[in-house]
């Protein structure tokens, strides 16, 4: 079911994959009133979107007699794995720390998420250099200025 290398998906095709996510396996009908509703798309637009995730291998697609049932080739966790490597790559290393007290920031987090939270950065601290490498290419970032 898991894919080995990231894949690179638009929002547009995320709210896609979200309906597919919920419901394991949809016909593009479903998709279709779902996505309608929702974001104000035309079916020509949902469908094109459903063809590139079927095109990228991300969605599968099985006939059943005149309907399409699709069902997703990638977890919802992988993606969102995908999508924080994705963010941080693209972010000085000494600014990962910012970035991620961002989302905490802006969050709706229960209780127990907090707790795994504290927990994962309990562990975390153990490891934890004093100061975190820039691995940032010249020009590419200030780290590079600060150290002149």
């Amino acid at each position: 079911m898991e894919t080995v290398a990231p894949i690179q998906i638009s929002e547009a095709e995320r709210e896609v994959m979200r309906v597919v996510w919920a419901n394991v396996s949809v016909t593009s009908r479903e998709i279709i009133e779902i996505l309608e509703d929702k974001m104000n798309w035309k079916e020509s637009t949902i469908k094109t979107l459903i063809g590139r995730l079927v095109d990228k291998e991300v969605l599968n697609t099985k006939k059943e007699g005149r309907k399409f049932i699709y069902s997703a080739n990638i977890s919802e966790e992988t993606a969102i794995q995908g999508y924080s490597k994705d963010i941080l790559s693209n972010v000085c290393n000494t600014h990962h720390g910012s970035v991620i007290s961002q989302f905490i920031e802006e969050a709706k987090l229960s209780s127990e998420d907090i707790d795994n939270l504290m927990e994962l950065l309990e562990k975390k601290s153990l490891t934890a250099p004093e100061v975190v490498p820039c691995e940032c290419v010249p020009g590419q970032c200030e780290c590079h200025l600060l150290n002149k």
